[in-house]
């Protein structure tokens, strides 16, 4: 099996050996029998957020096509009733549109993202100002290690800005999840947080609109930035944005030219601590607490603004590659060519990631899973 087939990058090598898992049983089995066998193995989703080597994958790759939708009770008194437990390999997009068409609210401005819903928590996605977690109560997993299946709520799965336990280690395979979601008389979404989205629906930030009109909207975003799969769009064979944006110290961040956008983060909770001398002058038990001297912020900045001040255009293609800058959006490096290797796309990713090092002294950090290829 050819694996840039399977992939949105429409990059990427042979698999060894392939499997396609269309129940939870098959998923585990093939799974766990390639573990007792000492074969490398790796679960391919949607495809939409990795990168394939030329030389593909040693070992077996199972790709995840479980689906379904299934309704749960709804939780009375609570702000977020409505609960769905869906099957790893449905489509992310599909369950969105879903959950619009039946007025439940949460996921609209997750609109349009590719992939499979079973990886979405492991990316732990967002967008147009609404985040995943929101919506996630928790996962259903196999624990490779273990062997065993268990649910797992959402504040142990370590989430983060496009992270989570699992993207950072955890040998977990995700079986299903579960969301909760608003009920609404009238089927208006979540309060809009996005200024860019709130524009395009005329309305202020805090406002809400009709769920319908938010996926629309998010939807003609996406695909004016390249970001909706179209076969008519050859900017959208993609990885969506290659590299998240990076989080700096606020003191750094100051250093940057002052029309470089940039996001306070939210700061958490102060640290209390004991002064080592308060500690050696009163009693046992009885030292006061005394809040850390202020701890330098952070501040996320825009990754695109950054290629584009560092001389990376939209179009942009290295002598001779097949890839190539998103005529769309810096954020997303293509196969618009049609013929662009695996090679192609981490040597221009590369270029960039120095560019923006040697301009402002920020390292890109990407977003997609590499296998059997590194930057």
């Amino acid at each position: 099996m050819l694996l840039a087939q399977l992939t949105t990058l429409r990059v990427g090598g042979p698999a060894e050996r392939f499997v396609e898992a269309n129940t939870v049983n098959e998923l585990v089995d093939a799974v766990l029998d390639a573990e007792v066998h000492g074969e490398p193995w790796f679960v391919l989703g949607g495809g939409s957020n990795v990168l394939i080597g030329d030389d593909g994958v040693v070992g077996l790759v199972v790709r995840v096509a479980t689906s379904g939708i299934e309704r749960l009770p709804d939780v009375s008194g609570s702000p977020r009733p409505v609960r769905l437990r869906v099957q790893a390999g449905e489509s992310w997009d599909a369950l969105v549109e879903h959950t619009v068409r039946n007025g439940w609210g949460g996921m609209e401005a997750l609109s349009g993202i590719p992939g499979s819903t079973g990886a979405a928590p492991i990316q732990n996605i967002g967008a147009y100002g609404q985040e995943l977690g929101e919506s996630l109560v928790s996962l259903h997993v196999l624990d490779v290690d273990s062997g065993e299946q268990r649910t797992v709520p959402a504040p142990e799965l370590g989430l983060g800005y496009r992270t989570s336990a699992i993207k950072q280690g955890w040998r977990a395979i995700v079986l299903s999840v579960d969301f909760a979601l608003e009920r609404t008389d009238d089927a208006v979404s979540r309060p809009i947080a996005y200024a860019q989205l709130a524009d395009s629906l005329g309305i202020a930030v805090g406002e809400r609109a009709p769920l319908a009109g938010v996926r629309a909207a998010v939807l003609a975003l996406r695909a004016s930035k390249g970001m909706v799969l179209d076969t008519h769009d050859p900017y959208s064979v993609s990885a969506g944005s290659f590299f998240t944006n990076p989080i700096v110290s606020e003191s750094f961040a100051r250093g940057l030219p002052v029309e470089a956008p940039r996001w306070p983060q939210q700061p958490d909770e102060p640290a209390l601590a004991v002064s080592l001398a308060a500690s050696l002058t009163v009693p046992l038990g009885h030292e006061p607490a005394a809040p850390l001297e202020p701890v330098d912020g952070t501040v996320k900045l825009s990754a695109a603004w950054l290629i584009e001040h560092a001389g990376i255009t939209r179009g942009f293609a290295l002598p001779g590659s097949g890839a190539s800058v998103s005529q769309k959006h810096t954020l997303a490096l293509t196969n618009a060519s049609g013929h662009a290797s695996a090679a192609d796309v981490a040597e221009l990713a590369r270029y960039i990631q120095i560019r923006v090092m040697s301009q402002f002294g920020v390292t890109l950090h990407p977003e997609p899973v590499f296998v059997g290829i590194a930057l």
